[in-house]
């Protein structure tokens, strides 16, 4: 572990700390979170194109995953249920390994649009079973896995974040002038032989031929 950053001192470690300055939360935030996934988690989960999957290893180490594809992608398959489709990557399966020592995950659901965001936490299983992965296909090709996550809670988060951070409307996105490629990244991060302009062929090429 790394050692505590000089230039911090006064530093939160203890619940009593935080809760002295937030307080407690009201009864009707405790009482939406909910061990089940109900009509209303349904339907946005049967409208959202995009989510965001957290896992850990067994360290404790993080990783988040974006996973996106057309709007009912995620399967529930019950009330406490869901399976996600595992689309072409880049082979380093960060997700995976985690699930493989760790199996708690957390997931948040976004719907271009829509301010609020739907977050569920629970164990996932990493599957290969043919009759949830034919039920999968898109573009007449069928994902080789599924992460299938059994549901412990969900609930709505507010839409604070979304107006602050004004990501649905469009008056209020940065200029991307001067953003680094992710050619560019990969290739200074990497000290790779190919040039940027190699790499972004090469990037090109996976996303027209293994999207799906």
């Amino acid at each position: 572990m790394r050692p505590t950053d000089a230039r911090f001192t006064e530093i939160v470690t203890t619940e009593s700390q935080f809760r002295a300055v937030l307080g407690q939360p009201s009864h009707r935030v405790q009482r939406k979170h909910i061990d089940r996934l109900d009509e209303h988690c349904r339907t946005f989960i049967a409208r959202s194109p995009f989510l965001l999957l957290a896992s850990a290893d067994a360290a404790g180490n993080m990783d988040v995953s974006p996973k996106g594809d057309p709007a009912g992608f995620v399967r529930v398959l019950d009330d406490t249920t869901l399976a996600i489709p595992e689309r072409p990557g880049n082979r380093y399966a960060a997700t995976f390994s985690n699930l493989v020592q760790n199996r708690r995950v957390g997931l948040l659901f976004l719907i271009p649009g829509k301010p609020e965001t739907l977050r569920v936490g629970g164990t996932a299983l990493v599957v290969r079973d043919r009759w949830l992965r034919e039920s999968m296909i898109v573009a007449g090709k069928m994902p080789e896995f599924a992460i299938v996550v059994t549901v412990d809670e969900a609930f709505f988060h507010c839409a604070k974040c979304m107006i602050r951070s004004g990501l649905w409307d469009s008056e209020h996105w940065p200029d991307l002038t001067g953003l680094p490629t992710l050619a560019r990244a990969m290739v200074d991060a990497g000290g790779l032989d190919e040039t940027p302009e190699e790499m972004q062929a090469l990037i090109d090429k996976d996303q027209r031929d293994r999207l799906y």
